[in-house]
């Protein structure tokens, strides 16, 4: 096992020195080394409580670790979703110690990644429905905290969905909502999108990144939910109107599942 690997774990054992936050469960020169580590993740509607089990393998970090994913408080599709955003993150950081890096943005995004949501609606109804395929249609919901450049941000929105194939809405006004439907493949490369692009400007007046993004639901349409056939840009002005506009297009169950909290 490397020398990276080893002090990782030093690192790690120190950082989470609560009862019961770090166990190293195996530790061999031969073979690997696997630890479990468990964290408590606040998600906007409490905090939700993760146990993982890290493998790393001779190589690490020139190749990823295994990870497991279980939680009390989880579905087991979620802990999947969870462990799959994981890994996809653990990709970007390959070559280097990457499991605190991990566990941080996990601690930051998890509600995002997961959609954790603990409701028994929507996202109920679409978990205990068929499993998704690769041709399905999915949906995504987007929360945007501001924007200061709002002809441009617009302007950049409208091209990126046009590129991917993308229908929904815009809703301008407060709050800042998009609906995406389309493939996963296109939402998920619409979503690095909107995490990796200047699409805005600071208080300076400065290009940025969107940091304040967040997804309150990623899902495979649910039968019976209108598809959409356009991406469409609506302003807003109250939330009569906002909650009219998504009964016109049959997601009325999305607004009260996801947006009527926000106010």
């Amino acid at each position: 096992m490397s020398e990276v690997a080893l002090e990782e774990i030093s690192v790690l054992s120190a950082i989470y020195c609560e009862k019961d936050e770090f166990t190293l469960l195996e530790e061999s020169d031969e073979k690997r080394l696997v630890f479990r580590i468990q964290v408590a993740v606040e998600t906007g509607s409490g905090k939700t409580r993760l146990t993982l089990v890290f493998n790393l393998p001779p190589d690490y970090p020139c190749c990823l670790p295994d990870v497991s994913i279980s939680s009390e408080q989880l579905t087991r599709q979620q802990c999947q979703r969870v462990r799959q955003s994981l890994l996809e993150k653990a990709s970007e950081l390959r070559s280097e110690p990457m499991v605190h890096m991990l566990l941080l943005w996990l601690q930051q995004d998890l509600a995002d990644v997961a959609c954790i949501q603990q409701r028994a609606g929507f996202v109920g109804a679409v978990e205990n429905g068929a499993s998704a395929t690769d041709g399905e249609l999915w949906m995504a919901l987007l929360l945007l905290d501001h924007m200061r450049a709002k002809t441009k941000y617009r302007k950049t929105i409208e091209k990126w969905t046009s590129e991917l194939e993308l229908t929904g809405r815009l809703f301008m006004g407060k709050p800042i909502l998009i609906i995406l439907q389309g493939s996963r493949r296109s939402i998920k490369e619409y979503l690095h999108l909107q995490k990796t692009v200047k699409v805005d400007i600071d208080s300076a007046g400065k290009k940025c990144k969107e940091k304040m993004m967040r997804v309150l639901c990623e899902v495979p349409l649910p039968k019976g939910c209108e598809q959409l056939t356009s991406f469409e840009v609506k302003e807003i002005s109250s939330v009569e109107e906002l909650n009219g506009q998504f009964e016109s297009v049959g997601l009325l169950e999305l607004y009260q599942e996801f947006v009527s909290s926000l106010f």
